[in-house]
């Protein structure tokens, strides 16, 4: 009997991870990305920044001075969502651009914090086109002009980049590149930027999208309460016709770091259990998948006295370690951290289930000091 269920499983695990590298859209790939350029139009007349920040005061002067870098006659409005840490006067202070800081009001019931703050700056914008950007982000000189030109050239909608997150600590280096490929295998990125395909896929940190777009769609409010804000946005504005792209980048940089282990457990936890609509049918199944997969072809490896099951379980784990090679060395990581996959993965699912028991309590989400209920769910 155990046998047979080390058998199943172990065959299962290695499949999963065959089928992932042969896949023909190839999630684990890094072909799309997008790099800022040098010597482009410095006329910005035509975008304004939205930046929704809420006590943000220790990244706001690092996301002012990339935008100052980036041309002249930039727009700026800065969302001031009730800070008490002085974000918007340390923005003042920094920017060299046309700066407008709206005072964010309460949050309404049904909304969550970082959409009612998009929305309230929408509505001040005289642009032909919004880039979204949250407090954390810095953009290198030359990629405001990058995303422009990727918009017009492939007569996009609606760009997205995937900043590059801080890694500085251990378990920065261990997690974080691992959280840009599960998102990349949860939403693929070349099936959102196909035209064919209704997949929608952002990154919620730097979005360029074109303001006549938003407004079709309703604004923010149509999507007033997603947690997962940025894949709804990017689903909504594709399910209109519109056309979006997503794509990696070492020119757009996140200054959040997480000095602990518990501060990105949180920020995984904060929306895990959204990703699997709460479902607790679902939960078990994401369980019994990512236990097959981490730690089952290494122990039909090394228990089974199948030959070719110990063959296929050899498959399965190169198959693994070749999928997860191209993200660290897009990040330049170390190869080694390939070896560590079983353990990285009990990590991710232990988030997931430290999400759902959250919300079973009636914490669906937090963030900022705010505590989002399950009624909303």
């Amino acid at each position: 009997m155990l046998a047979d269920i080390l058998f199943f499983t172990a065959a299962f695990g290695s499949l999963c991870w065959i089928s992932i590298l042969i896949l023909p859209w190839r999630p684990w790939s890094t072909r799309e990305h997008l790099e800022a350029v040098t010597g482009a139009a410095t006329d910005l007349s035509d975008v304004t920044v939205l930046i929704p920040a809420r006590d943000e005061a220790e990244a706001i002067e690092t996301t002012m001075k990339g935008l100052n870098a980036q041309g002249k006659n930039l727009s700026i409005i800065l969302v001031d969502d009730q800070s008490s840490d002085g974000t918007a006067i340390i923005a003042r202070k920094t920017t060299e651009q046309n700066l407008q800081i709206i005072s964010g009001s309460e949050l309404p019931q049904g909304w969550a914090g970082k959409l009612w703050a998009l929305e309230q700056g929408r509505k001040h914008v005289r642009t032909k086109t919004i880039l979204l950007l949250d407090a954390d982000i810095e953009l290198s000189p030359g990629m405001l002009s990058a995303l422009i030109q990727k918009m017009k050239s492939e007569n996009l909608d609606f760009v997205s980049i995937m900043a590059k997150l801080q890694m500085e600590i251990f378990y920065e280096k261990l997690l974080i590149p691992s959280f840009v490929y599960f998102f990349k295998l949860l939403y693929p990125f070349s099936l959102g930027n196909s035209r064919k395909h209704k997949l929608g896929v952002a990154a919620g940190g730097c979005i360029l999208l074109k303001t006549d777009v938003l407004e079709k769609i309703g604004g923010f409010g149509a999507l007033r309460g997603a947690l997962i804000d940025d894949c709804t946005l990017a689903q909504t504005v594709k399910s209109k016709g519109f056309h979006t792209w997503i794509g990696l980048s070492h020119s757009v940089k996140s200054h959040r770091g997480y000095k602990d282990l518990a501060g990105l457990w949180n920020m995984v936890a904060r929306s895990a259990f959204t990703q699997l609509k709460y479902s607790t049918l679902l939960l078990v199944a994401c369980t019994f998948i990512m236990l097959s997969m981490f730690w089952m072809p290494l122990l039909g490896l090394t228990l089974s006295p199948s030959r070719p099951l110990k063959l296929f379980c050899a498959l399965g784990w190169i198959s693994m370690v070749l999928s997860y090679l191209p993200i660290l060395v897009y990040y330049r990581r170390s190869p080694f951290f390939t070896f560590l996959m079983p353990f990285i993965g009990s990590l991710y699912l232990l988030m997931t289930w430290t999400s759902a028991i959250r919300y079973f309590f009636g914490r669906r989400s937090e963030w900022k000091g705010r505590i989002y209920g399950t009624e909303a769910a």
